[in-house]
Order: structure tokens, then sequence, then C-alpha cells
């Protein structure tokens, strides 16, 4: 299990949103916007491609340290290494520990663990972001569709499912206190380069 959790931490702490913006030309990217690694503060130096290329990189590095672990190590080690993927996105040691908010590698785990999961999660998320427009909303609302389906399922995964939506909320933090305050900017305003996401 610990080596699960070594694996799933070092694959999930690759910060490929500061790795692809600087591979690009564009700088630093926690010297964008809110400064955070995801995919959503990518899209402010402007490329919907490198945003793409982070959002799927994000998610299927945790999907790739769940499969390696269940195939090398041992199936049961894959709750392991899905907890350190999603800590090591969240806390990753090389940038003192401020990574991103894990929408994307919450969503990695669950296409690995809970594949119905997944299906739901990633329809509520693209349905709000085409809708609303606001990433938080979009991305918190589907984090915690995981455990409320894996409830529903009646899936052994529920209490882990749970942990991680809180942890997702908790990175969130910030934008709640700015959906209070209807300050929380939409994607696809012009002012979107500036505000904090």
């Amino acid at each position: 299990m610990l080596l699960a959790l070594a694996l799933g931490y070092l694959l999930g702490s690759i910060p490929f949103g500061l790795v692809l913006t600087r591979l690009a030309g564009k700088g630093d990217i926690r010297q964008v916007g809110s400064g955070n690694i995801g995919a959503t503060n990518v899209l402010r130096t402007g490329s919907r491609l490198l945003a793409a290329l982070t959002l799927a990189l994000d998610c299927l590095k945790a999907t790739a340290a769940v499969l390696i672990a269940q195939r090398f190590i041992a199936p049961e080690s894959a709750l392991g290494a899905a907890a350190g993927a999603l800590v090591g996105h969240l806390y990753p040691v090389w940038l003192k520990f401020r990574g991103g908010k894990g929408v994307a590698t919450f969503l990695g785990v669950l296409i690995a663990l809970l594949p119905v999961a997944a299906g739901v999660y990633a329809v509520i998320w693209i349905l709000l972001l085409l809708t609303l427009r606001i990433s938080s909303v979009a991305g918190m609302t589907a984090a915690v569709s995981a455990p409320v389906t894996g409830a529903v399922l009646h899936s052994p995964l529920f209490p882990m499912l749970l942990g991680f939506a809180v942890l997702v909320l908790w990175k969130h933090r910030e934008n709640i206190l700015r959906l209070r305050r209807r300050t929380e900017p939409r994607i696809g305003r012009a002012e979107f380069d500036r505000r904090p996401n």
C-alpha cells in the first residue's frame, strides 16, 4: 500500500499545466490569473489546446497510477494509488504543496475504479460548464456527484469518494467565498484573463 501511495503521489504531483505552458513559451502559469496550475487557469494564457491537454493529462495521470498499481503491485493497492494521485495533484512537494483543485484528477480516479460514476461526473461537469460557464460550480458539483453515485450503487468505495469530494471542495474554498459575494467569473467574459479562478 505504501508503494502504491508513493507511485500515485509521484504521478499525481506532475504539474502538467506548468510544464506545458513553459514548453509552449507561455511563461510560468503561476504568474497568470489565479496562479493555479489547472486547466481553467491554463485557459487564461489564451490557448485552448494547452488547456485541453492539461485537463486530459491531469485526468489520465490518476487513471495510470491506479492501473499500474493494480497490474504491477497488487489489485487491492489501487485505492492507495488513487489517494496518492489526488493528494499529489493537490499538494505537490515540487511546488511547495501548492497544486491544483483536483477536479480532473478525481475524474481520472473514477475512470479506473468506478466507470459509472465517472460517466455521471463527466456529464455533470460538461453540462454545467456549457450552461453556467462557472468552472468552480461545475467542478464542485461534479465532485459531489461521485460519492452520491457511489451511495446509489452501494459501492464500497463510498467513504473514499466522500473524502475525495471533501478535499476538492476544500481546495475551492476561495471560489465558494467569491460565489457568495457574486464575484466569481464566468468562462468567456472579456475580463477572464484578469480575475482569479
